[in-house]
């Protein structure tokens, strides 16, 4: 952006100004929420955006939230007219959401008591860990999204500063853990209103239009570096090509392929030879796709360069609708999001590989390995229901190992401390570690997976959704590839059940469910050995 105001060290200054405020808006979030999947694993993203939906500043969260909140931001406004002290609540996956367990809460900022229109948006998105549906945890082995919960358009869930206290009661009506959910639905509103709050303050050192400029400024500097970086991988076209397990229903192998088309500064990513959306839950919806698809071209910038709407100008994403990746409802979407995500960067890595592959890692682990366990009771005090992910291993690449026993890609959240989980909830771990020599071998090694036993104390539903435990995680240049997960129920009297990737089990009191994630891909071939 061309301005005889134009201040290139203002420029930097406003970058981390409102990136500062997407950061203390999840300090706050993180602070006074209930639950531990927010509170200790950190679930959950903050952003800025401008008046038109376009992101501004996202805080360094979940990186699968990063392309599609700004969508949901953009679908709450075409469906309501936001005044001041309005905030907006939804979870629609094909409204710009993710899946049902993502409640996003949307505000308006007027910056300045005469302003009569948002100048900003702030909005966040926290993963829930029940929003009703047929299983404790809402992440069922489901065949439509009915079964995965309540959904959600966008509606004002706080009107002039009021809550609406009929909807919050419809709400809660329709979940398990209705304490939980209220205290993380208020801890929504108070990062919201922190956001608004730093905002103003900002406004009342500089003026809305200088925010709004600068504004711009980094989306057009985060475009233009973009560009740089496109420009500097050989024009042609490259295909990837890899596999889901599975969805639930059937074992019949899933493909996600994608042609990944560079042309000058330009990338089309087609996804046009994906299978149509399947009978289980491992369908995407386009936010999901489209998140995918920045976060590993996102990967190819500078570390300090702002994540903004900028990034995404000089990417064409093609994505049939009805497809696995772009899925039509009332499809089943609940693992689109945390699995189908995962698979989506795979193969795109393993394309771009084909273009720059002194740039580009193995595949990591490939799966968050969802766990959830829950109970329902008579005496609502006593039901709960608990989410978590599991790390496992990073992909070597041409300067190093892969890290071990950490998430990866789409995910970035934190585990849950053993205090936590044992504090809140009727589970004991038993063992928790790493997963030793399951990282491909290679020039550079393959990150190690996570050994994870968790013994139930009362009787429960235990539902697992996975990936990688039938298709290894491929390595690159020569190296091997990372060692399979696998899920295990080890019944109190000793005996051990093998589970599917996905998987619902009853466990009774004394059974212990014991996840072994997927080790990440090796890089290279191993010293002494020679690539064919």
């Amino acid at each position: 952006m061309k301005s005889a105001a134009f201040d290139p060290v203002m420029r930097e200054v406003f970058g981390n100004l409102f990136s500062s405020v997407a950061e203390e808006m999840g300090s706050a979030l993180c602070r006074s929420a209930l639950s531990p999947n927010i509170k200790e694993r950190r679930d959950f993203s903050c952003l800025i955006c401008d008046r038109a939906g376009e992101l501004i500043a996202q805080a360094a969260h979940i990186p699968v939230h990063l392309g599609s909140a700004p969508l949901s931001v953009k679908a709450a406004l075409s469906a309501k007219s936001m005044e001041r002290g309005d905030v907006v609540l939804m979870n629609d996956p094909f409204q710009g959401g993710t899946h049902l367990p993502d409640l996003t809460m949307v505000a308006p900022v007027f910056l300045s008591e005469a302003a009569t229109s948002a100048v900003f948006f702030v909005a966040n998105r926290a993963h829930h860990a029940d929003v009703g549906g047929i299983s404790a945890g809402s992440m069922p082995i489901s065949d439509e999204i009915y079964q995965e919960g309540i959904i959600i358009p966008p509606i004002l869930i706080v009107k002039a500063g009021r809550l609406d206290e009929d909807l919050m009661s419809l709400f809660l009506s329709n979940v398990r853990t209705k304490w939980e959910r209220e205290g993380d639905i208020q801890a929504q509103i108070a990062s919201l209103n922190i956001g608004i709050r730093r905002l103003e303050e900002i406004a009342g050192r500089y003026t809305p239009k200088e925010m709004l400029f600068y504004a711009a400024s980094l989306e057009d500097y985060a475009e233009a570096m973009m560009r740089s970086v496109l420009a500097s991988i050989p024009d042609g076209e490259y295909r990837g090509e890899d596999f889901l397990d599975g969805d639930g229903f059937s074992d019949r192998p899933i493909p996600i392929r994608a042609t990944v088309r560079i042309t000058g500064d330009r990338a089309e990513v087609d996804f046009s030879e994906c299978p149509p959306q399947v009978r289980g839950n491992l369908n995407a919806t386009l936010a999901i796709t489209v998140s995918a698809v920045l976060y590993v071209f996102r990967l190819l910038l500078p570390e300090e360069i702002p994540g903004n709407a900028g990034t995404l100008r000089p990417l064409d994403v093609k994505a049939p609708k009805g497809s696995i990746v772009n899925a039509m409802p009332p499809a089943a979407v609940a693992a689109g999001n945390v699995e189908t995500s995962q698979r989506i960067v795979d193969v795109l890595l393993a394309a771009l590989a084909q273009a720059i592959p002194d740039r580009i890692p193995a595949a990591s682990q490939g799966t968050m390995n969802n766990l959830t366990i829950g109970a329902s009771h008579a005496d609502p005090e006593r039901s709960f229901a608990y989410y978590e992910t599991i790390g496992g291993g990073a992909g070597a690449g041409p300067e190093g190992d892969g890290a071990s026993g950490i998430h990866t890609h789409m995910t970035n959240t934190m585990n849950t401390p053993i205090e936590a989980l044992e504090t809140g909830y009727p589970l004991l771990v038993e063992r928790f570690g790493l997963r030793r020599r399951s990282g491909g071998r290679g020039k550079f090694r393959g990150g190690d997976g996570i050994q994870r036993d968790i013994r139930v104390l009362e009787p429960c539903t235990v539902t697992i959704i996975s990936e990688r435990r039938v298709l290894a995680p491929y390595g690159l240049a020569g190296g091997s590839p990372g060692t399979p997960g696998e899920n295990l129920l080890i019944r109190a009297d000793g005996t051990t059940v093998p589970l599917n990737a996905k998987a619902t089990v009853r466990a009774e009191p004394g059974d212990v469910i014991a996840i072994r994630t997927p080790g990440g891909g090796g890089w290279g071939p191993p010293e002494g050995e020679t690539q064919d």
